[in-house]
């Protein structure tokens, strides 16, 4: 089977298969990543095959949905890819860059490296930056019923990967937790140059969401 026949066959599934998932994380989230990471890709050395089959497949079955167990998205991905005939060594490094794509917490360590997975992460991460990163996080939290803010809840600076997965506070918090710093953990040049204005772009709006908060604006 031709490559783009894979990559078109792998459409179809992540459409069919997140029909019904939350607008942060559904089709238009992984097609949005998709073509951040081709665009990526065409200033670095690496395998567009597997970036493209780990970017369309990286959320198909994103933990936060699956009571936190990691090993469904892979296994899907893994049932998948052989059901239209790729080859072992590519399912295997799709599915370490499911795996090892998102954010975990403040301390936790990645255990997979590859420059294609560095060019899936950095297309995840751009997708929760500026205007369609806040989107996402109120949508998320909205439907996780959560607080928008709230003053007397701090932010968590120093979680553990559980502390993480288990947190219920409001959604301004994530901003602090998550959001604000993954402009530094960009991996390409291309990704760190494109965070710069997304990242301005929410530093602007939290500006703009405490003085409206307080009535000064």
């Amino acid at each position: 089977m031709k490559t783009e026949n894979r990559i078109s066959d792998t459409i179809d599934f992540v459409k069919k298969t997140l029909a019904d998932a939350e607008g942060g994380h559904d089709w238009w989230h992984v097609y949005r990543v998709w073509q951040l990471a081709r665009h990526i890709a065409t200033t670095e050395k690496v395998d567009l095959f597997v970036v493209e089959l780990g970017a369309l497949l990286h959320d198909i079955a994103d933990s936060k949905f699956h009571e936190g167990n990691e090993e469904v998205g892979p296994l899907k991905a893994r049932e998948f890819l052989k059901s239209v005939g790729v080859e072992e060594k590519v399912i295997f490094h799709v599915e370490q860059i499911i795996l090892n794509v998102s954010f975990k917490g403040g301390r936790e360590e990645q255990k997979f490296t590859s420059p294609e997975l560095d060019i899936v992460q950095d297309a995840d991460r751009l997708d929760a930056l500026g205007a369609i990163g806040i989107a996402r996080t109120f949508n998320y939290g909205g439907f996780k019923n959560r607080e928008i803010y709230n003053p007397e809840i701090k932010p968590n600076l120093n979680m553990t990967k559980e502390e993480y997965k288990n947190s219920t506070a409001p959604s301004l918090n994530h901003f602090y937790e998550k959001l604000l710093l993954l402009k530094g953990r960009m991996n390409t040049s291309t990704g760190k140059q494109m965070s710069e204005h997304r990242q301005q772009f929410m530093e602007q709006y939290l500006e703009e969401f405490y003085l409206e908060w307080e009535g000064k604006l």
